[in-house]
């Protein structure tokens, strides 16, 4: 353990360890702490960075216990709201290294207050104080909580960059309506625009937006976020921003920087910390000025598991079992934005091993999986869905991955190719898991080739989750109470504990027998933006096509009808494993009836 020698004077060691401390909170049990014990006294490992490695406690519940152990003064750092001047005493890239934020300073003492994730960090403390010449009293705090203040000096930061690009600009020549070739490279790399877009991204990587929109307007151009589906505005630029911008995004990405007229494509690559992003760059003239999108692919994305996706119960095994046949077609269907190709990938994942040939054929390749050979979609090259499937066929695949079935001479290949005996996974765009076989037969499928080859159809959205900083329960109005019953109405509860074997299932629908029903909400705090959500899950249903919905298939019924039959065959719909979601505390009903449209 460090010295505490060189703390202040109240500082020191309580009585109790951080360990008695938890236990009598009860978050800790006798076992558990005996276990620390043990593990302290064979390895030297510190009992608090044991606990804080394992994850037995929240980060808020430790750093609270830490303190009382310590006595070291604990601090919540977005009460405080620090002025984003004090960051002066550090640097922005030792605050994040060593996750330390200063947030108070007493000039007449001369004394830094510094939250610090490890306040017993001393050679950070003595670092601080013969940089600044300051005394550093530490503090304790979260890592979410350092996360979120950074993140906040961020986005003042871009502030003041703003405010030093335009007296630049002002005191320049940059031209970029007239002679944009006038304009270096080497001109914009110096500029604070280039940190402007610097910080643009890295914030955009940091909180986990999939998109970054830049939009003009006749005074101002607009930064948005696109995170968890939802596009988010935050921050306003002076018009005359607008060009520097996209001119230095231009060059990054290897566009043409005096073509504005016609929309253009690009791409690039940036760093953040560990993390590798893959941007795609679109221009699009509007009568303001070239309106951006950049889109965020990570690398190597991480592959989640089919329960971590929102796959349980009845839905969970249909999908395994047909991933378990040699042959078939496995669809994916879903608007744009609603989780497919994470779909997919998982599948492909789980499929994953030296002994099987996986390729895909994908616009754009977005998760990149180890094992996997994948294939990008470029038309201009002649490479088409269509012309990738036949070269496909030639290169002994066992699964096949085809990105979109967008017409009928790709459908007609993924077909064949499952008659040929391959495994295809497919996406299409379609509202329902039924609304599939009329879409496909739209496209010119025989209908006893779909009856041949589609093992399953999944259908699903992505529903923003509920903060767990800020959830709190409620009663819903009695109207809305119904609305829920209603949906869940047609579900038989001993036939749904049969088929879908899945508890959180169970317990939703034992709550239907409540006189009120109890739902959840996020009423909105600094870890989730004040949205009341954080994160999202999917919903889900699959349809499994059984020798009736076969028979119904060759008889052209109406997707309505086989939308019937496949509920009667125990599949739950999108709307029911919304609700399901929304009694486990998931998420909200607006949040599911926002996304089933």
């Amino acid at each position: 353990m460090l010295s505490l020698k060189k703390l202040p004077m109240s500082y020191g060691f309580n009585n109790k360890t951080i360990e008695d401390i938890l236990l009598e909170k009860n978050l800790l049990t006798i076992d558990q702490v005996s276990s620390l014990r043990f593990e302290n006294q064979n390895t030297g490992v510190p009992i608090a960075q044991i606990i804080k490695d394992r994850g037995l406690v929240s980060s808020l519940e430790f750093a609270k216990s830490y303190s009382e152990a310590y006595n070291i003064p604990y601090v919540s750092l977005p009460e405080k709201k620090p002025d984003p001047s004090l960051m002066s005493y550090v640097t922005m890239e030792l605050a994040k290294s060593q996750e330390v934020v200063p947030f108070e300073f007493n000039p007449e003492t001369n004394e830094l207050s510094l939250a610090m994730v490890d306040p017993l960090d001393l050679p950070t403390i003595e670092f601080v104080e013969k940089r600044s010449n300051v005394k550093v009293l530490p503090f304790i705090t979260t890592p979410e909580d350092v996360k979120k203040v950074l993140s906040d000096f961020q986005g003042s930061k871009i502030g003041e960059e703003i405010t030093a690009a335009l007296e630049e600009i002002e005191q320049t020549t940059l031209k970029l309506d007239g002679n944009a070739e006038e304009i270096s490279s080497a001109t914009l790399r110096d500029a604070p625009v280039a940190r402007i877009v610097g910080m643009i991204l890295e914030t955009a990587v940091k909180i986990g937006a999939s998109d970054i929109h830049l939009e003009p307007y006749e005074k101002e151009t607009r930064l948005r976020y696109r995170v968890d589906g939802v596009l988010e505005e935050k921050r306003v630029f002076p018009k005359i921003m607008h060009d520097p911008i996209v001119a230095r995004i231009k060059i990054l990405s290897n566009m043409k920087l005096d073509e504005k007229r016609k929309p253009l494509d690009g791409r690039f690559k940036v760093q953040v910390g560990d993390v590798f992003t893959d941007l795609r760059i679109s221009t699009l003239p509007t009568v303001y000025g070239e309106k951006v999108v950049i889109r965020l692919l990570q690398d190597e994305g991480t592959v989640l598991s089919f329960k971590d996706l929102g796959l349980r119960g009845l839905s969970l095994r249909r999908v395994e079992e047909a991933l378990l046949k040699p042959t078939g077609i496995i669809l994916v269907t879903g608007p744009t934005g609603s989780g497919k190709t994470v779909t997919l990938a998982s599948a492909l994942n789980k499929l994953n091993t030296v002994r099987i040939n996986i390729m895909t054929l994908e616009d754009p390749v977005e998760i990149r999986i180890p094992g996997v050979n994948q294939v990008q979609v470029n038309p201009q090259a002649g490479l088409t869905f269509a012309s990738g499937l036949r070269a496909f066929l030639r290169q002994d695949p066992d699964v096949i991955m085809v990105g979109e079935i967008r017409d009928g001479e790709t459908a007609e290949l993924a077909i064949h190719a499952a008659l040929t005996g391959h495994l295809v996974l497919a996406t299409l765009h379609t509202n329902s898991a039924a609304g599939a076989i009329p879409r496909l037969l739209d496209q010119g499928v025989e209908d006893y080739l779909l009856t041949s080859t589609i093992n399953v159809v999944v259908a699903q959205r992505l529903v923003r989750r509920i903060c767990q900083y800020c959830k709190e329960e409620l009663t819903p109005p009695e109207e809305v109470q119904q609305e829920m019953r209603a949906i869940l109405h047609p579900l038989d509860p001993s036939k749904v504990a049969t088929t879908t074997r899945d508890k959180s299932i169970i317990e939703a629908m034992k709550k239907l027998s409540n006189p009120q029903l109890t739902v959840y909400k996020g009423k909105g705090c600094d870890k989730c933006g004040n949205t009341g959500y954080h994160g999202r899950v999917g919903i889900f249903e699959v349809l499994n096509v059984s020798e009736k919905i076969s028979d119904m298939i060759l008889d052209h019924a109406a997707s309505g009808k086989i939308h019937d039959q496949a509920t009667q065959e125990g599949m739950i719909t999108l709307q029911q494993d919304g609700v399901f979601r929304v009694l486990e505390g998931a998420t909200t009903l607006e949040e599911v009836m926002r996304v089933i449209k």
